[in-house]
């Protein structure tokens, strides 16, 4: 006999960028910031860049404050998700009762999303599938209650995400590739963190670029040169796309593409 007080697992809705639903959040509902307690936060390459410069801090030093790292599931490659507070609650430490979040502006890419989540389907040669959203009802939001309508189209652009997915789809890609790999098939620690710098230590990955003999391995055109040493959004897409043409030149030798084209001091400190 089925247990009555089990409740009916309900599959996520695939939404497209056409597809609306309802919600607004706003100081008034009776929910406010409790979808900041007890949370798990992946934090983007481009979160990092935003959230450290906010906070006038070097990425490492953000790293060490505010970031736990973790092994993304299935791929081993290091990512790091937001640390919360030790309080009763498991709080974001930029939230706070009442005010909501003291860095509003420059939130991580998922806090943006909310309450929609974001997928991406496996990443191809040649492909334009940009993968799909579905709606987070989390039970004690109230959101949801409101008479906003949106079209994720408009909520992607009313919350400023459009920008961030151009920037972290290299990333993102990257984490697919490799979780497409045989299980057999692993990156070296070396690759890991050469894979860590790049995505979340733009300030090492700039002198590395800049201070070691990356350069003279690697030649990049003086104005591009000058456009990543001063801009670190373009940098960190440099830094992708350099990285995947290191990993995953030949998909079935990933060992000697990493240390063959890097050399001893390729890695960071």
């Amino acid at each position: 006999m089925e247990d009555p007080n089990k409740q009916a697992e309900i599959p996520p809705v695939r939404l497209g960028f056409d597809s609306t639903f309802k919600f607004r959040c706003h100081p008034g509902v009776s929910c406010f910031t409790q979808c900041c307690r007890g949370i798990n936060i992946v934090l983007t390459p481009y979160d990092i860049i935003g959230l450290k410069n906010r906070l006038g801090m070097r990425s490492e030093d953000f790293l060490a404050v505010y970031t736990e790292p973790q092994l993304l599931e299935k791929t081993g490659l290091p990512m790091v998700t937001l640390k919360l507070l030790d309080d009763e609650r498991k709080s974001c430490p930029f939230v706070r009762d009442g005010e909501g979040c003291i860095l509003y502006e420059d939130r991580p890419t998922s806090c943006r999303y909310y309450p929609l989540g974001v997928a991406a389907l496996q990443h191809k040669e040649g492909s334009d599938d940009e993968g799909f959203f579905f709606f987070v009802h989390e039970e004690h939001c109230r959101g949801f209650e409101e008479d906003k309508i949106w079209k994720v189209r408009e909520w992607r652009e009313d919350q400023g995400v459009e920008v961030r997915d151009r920037v972290n789809a290299e990333w993102t890609d990257l984490i697919v590739r490799k979780r497409s790999f045989p299980a057999s098939i692993q990156l070296t620690e070396q690759a890991r963190q050469m894979f860590f710098m790049v995505s979340y230590n733009i300030d090492r990955f700039r002198e590395f670029v800049f201070e070691s003999t990356f350069l003279q391995r690697y030649p990049v055109e003086k104005e591009m040169q000058e456009r990543i040493r001063n801009d670190e959004t373009a940098l960190l897409e440099f830094g992708l796309s350099w990285l995947k043409s290191v990993l995953f030149r030949r998909k079935d030798d990933v060992r000697d593409a990493v240390q063959g084209g890097a050399g001893d001091d390729s890695g960071p400190e």
